[in-house]
């Protein structure tokens, strides 16, 4: 009996099964079955659109087909028309041997080739065929009402793949399901190799859904299963409960604010209040818009570990970032920091930072209080990460803007906890990763819908012609005279008179997108450059511009952010280093330069640089000629400040990313069928399904197919990356 693993050549034609291992790597039955086809072709319907390039199969009949002598070499060529009911074909034989007495008018094919234009007309040039029905009577129907397109194989054309299919349908026959019959029963799911068969050779497009969801189920089923066991060894791994102490630092710091919480703020802080005093650590996802008040949210998360006696840590992105939230946090506590200080309140704390470009004092400073437990609060960059950071206490991580960290360093700083740390990670828009592992339900979830009073609105305009772009610039200058300030961010740094036409060897800050690759060669700007051409407008004349960026000594990014928060300069040109943390209520003008660059998520935390203040803010997006997928998250983040609408269009632009690994974007997402903004009743339901069979099972001993199932999809790098988190 075959199964899965089968050698494709014990079935097919030793010829066809070597080309399908030579241009796709399909070893296996299993392999091939996941092979699935891009698309499906209606053999009664007509073709709807032609694009140049692209691999066609197409179902036509001739109109008409005559031979003429080829003009720089002897023999004879075939030209024939083919009509596919809304566009002729033009298809051209550079050898007649064969196809003369096939292709005569009245022939109806099946034809598959790359589609190109010639002398204005569309054409086909040697394409493979199937006729169906010839002028002598037919051939024979197409094999399949709907015919499966895949990617090219040479000399394998689509519906020679979807004979090798039905061989391979027919030899699982016998083929154990690996779901179990209660679990098919209750989704009103078929079997596996039925599915396989609805995917690629489908009576209906509505059966070909019907297989989809069979095999998107199983995905989910599998990632789900990881994840409760992941979920049932997190309840009883241990963790130090981190009660408050009545009277504390937690309760002294609350009687200060100045401004009462939010109600999202009240209930967030006691969701996390509630984790923090359990016995398994707490892996909570703290969501919500740009100047929702999660940092506030964290801070008092972190002394009310605090006041248990714990440490905890905030690793940022970036020293910018960083050193804005040591300054406002210190800032906030004022005397409460300064424990053990002359001046400093009782039952104090001291807030340490600790960076890469730290001097060595302060460095060696900062790991003294980080080791001895004087710093309950450690905030840092990568810094943080490494071996020589060490802890007294550390009982609370918390990672702020968690996609601009791998994995491999989230965990590095939880393993310097001396039991299991509880865990907090920030965002405002999720990314597509982000807003997967939260579907799946990796992660507990609060969300801060609120925002505070006094925000200001921001319209967002998209600038893409040189007169609006000249305007660009009128609107800084009107903005300035008015007394408030304004941000200009490049994605380059061109450091060094490096070009923006090559930007393999020039630096880059920040998350670049990307179109094709014509797209991604055209020049972009970089700061060094924009600086200067913003110092040399007249319409700017006079107005305070300096730049920031990674590459710059700490003392002068802190030196450049002081003076612009203080109102000294009026342009502020940077990279995105100002992406997060930032804030600066004077601003209210941001022009993104090659806006169509970056990500959705990434231009929505930009634009929440500005609008802090009482006054109105504006953001345009620069982007010359932007491809139409660039322009078309252009005018989304155009559309809508609502971050959370905006995390949506970003999963459908960038997919999910690899749910069960490090990587962050969709390109290469190992999630064959399953899709999160079409699935997720599928995910919930998978959900529910493994949450029983954990509970009842955890090492799925009961469920030998399962088991297999998972063990086949997870391997040991993935395992290890669901274990860590």
């Amino acid at each position: 009996m075959s199964d899965l693993g089968t050698p494709l050549t014990r079935i097919l034609p030793k010829p066809v099964a070597n080309e399908l291992a030579k241009s796709r790597d399909l070893q296996t039955i299993g392999d091939l079955l996941w092979f699935l086809p891009r698309r499906h072709l209606d053999a009664h319907t007509e073709v709807e659109t032609l694009l140049e390039g692209d691999y066609l199969v197409v179902l036509g009949t001739v109109e008409r087909a005559a031979t003429r002598p080829m003009r720089r070499r002897h023999g004879q060529m075939l030209m024939a028309t083919i009509s596919t009911g809304t566009h002729e074909l033009n298809l051209t034989f550079f050898s007649v041997h064969g196809h003369v007495s096939k292709l005569t008018p009245g022939t109806r094919a099946l034809f598959a080739g790359t589609v190109k234009r010639f002398n204005g007309q569309w054409q086909l040039d040697h394409p493979v065929y199937e006729v169906i029905e010839s002028s002598d009577g037919p051939q024979g129907e197409p094999a399949w009402p709907l015919v499966p397109v895949y990617l090219q194989v040479p000399r394998v054309p689509s519906w020679k793949i979807a004979r090798c299919i039905e061989s391979a349908l027919a030899a699982l026959e016998d083929l154990p399901d690996p779901l179990p019959a209660e679990l098919r029963t209750r989704n009103s799911l078929p079997g596996f190799v039925e599915s396989m068969r609805m995917m690629h050779l489908p009576a209906t497009f509505a059966e070909r859904e019907q297989g989809r969801k069979r095999l998107a189920y199983d995905e989910a089923l599998t990632i789900q299963l990881v994840l409760a066991q992941r979920r049932r060894e997190q309840q009883n791994a241990p963790a130090v409960p981190r009660h408050p102490t009545p009277g504390g630092l937690l309760e002294t710091f609350d009687s200060r604010l100045p401004f009462t919480l939010t109600k999202g703020q009240q209930r967030v802080g006691s969701e996390i209040a509630a984790d923090l005093a359990r016995s398994h650590p707490m892996n909570r996802l703290l969501q919500g818009e740009v100047g929702s008040g999660k940092t506030l949210v964290a801070l008092r998360a972190m002394l009310g570990v605090v006041d248990a006696g714990g440490q905890a840590a905030l690793l940022a992105p970036t020293e910018v970032l960083a050193v804005q939230h040591h300054r406002s946090i210190t800032q906030a506590l004022g005397d409460l920091a300064e424990g053990g200080l002359l001046g400093g309140a009782t039952g104090g704390t001291r807030v340490a930072l600790l960076t890469g470009s730290a001097s060595t004092a302060r460095r060696r400073e900062a790991l003294l209080q980080a080791a001895s437990g004087q710093a309950g609060i450690v905030i840092g960059t990568h810094a943080l990460l490494e071996d020589r950071v060490q802890f007294a206490d550390l009982g609370l991580v918390v990672v702020d803007e968690q996609h601009r960290f791998g994995v491999e360093q989230r965990d590095a700083l939880r393993s310097k906890a001396h039991g299991s740390p509880h865990v907090l990670v920030m965002t405002a828009t999720p990314i597509p990763r982000t807003v997967a592992m939260t579907v799946f339900g990796d992660m507990e979830t609060s969300t801060l819908d609120e925002l505070p009073a006094g925000r200001s609105p921001i319209a967002t305009h998209v600038v893409d012609n040189p007169l609006w772009y000249e305007r660009a610039w009128g609107r800084v200058a009107e903005e300035v005279a008015a007394g408030h300030q304004a941000f200009v961010v490049c994605p380059r740094i061109g450091l060094d008179g490096a070009s923006a036409e090559t930007p393999g060897n020039e630096p880059v800050e920040g998350e670049l997108s990307f179109e094709s690759e014509e797209e991604t060669q055209r020049p972009v700007v970089g700061v060094v450059d924009m600086l200067t051409e913003l110092r040399e407008r007249p319409d700017l004349a006079g107005l305070r511009i300096e730049m920031l960026h990674g590459r710059m000594e700490a003392d002068d990014k802190d030196t450049v952010m002081t003076a612009f928060a203080a109102g000294q300069i009026d342009v502020l040109v940077a990279t995105t280093v100002i992406e997060v943390g930032v804030d600066v209520p004077n601003a209210t003008v941001m022009v993104v330069m090659d806006a169509d660059r970056f990500g959705v998520s990434q231009l929505h935390q930009l634009r929440g640089r500005i609008g802090r203040g009482q006054a109105p803010g504006l953001c345009l997006l620069v982007a010359h000629n932007p491809g139409a997928a660039a322009a078309e998250r252009l005018a989304a983040v155009a559309g809508t400040t609502d971050g959370f609408e905006l995390s949506q269009v970003d999963l459908a632009t960038r997919r999910e990313g690899d749910i069960l690994g490090a990587r962050q974007s969709g390109g290469r997402s190992q999630l064959r069928v399953l899709t999160l903004r079409r699935d997720e009743k599928v995910i919930g339901a998978a959900r529910e399904d493994a949450a029983r069979i954990i509970e009842a099972d955890p090492t799925l001993a009961t469920y030998p197919g399962l088991r297999a199932a998972v063990e086949d999809r997870i391997d040991a790098e993935q395992a290890a990356f669901l274990e860590r988190g």
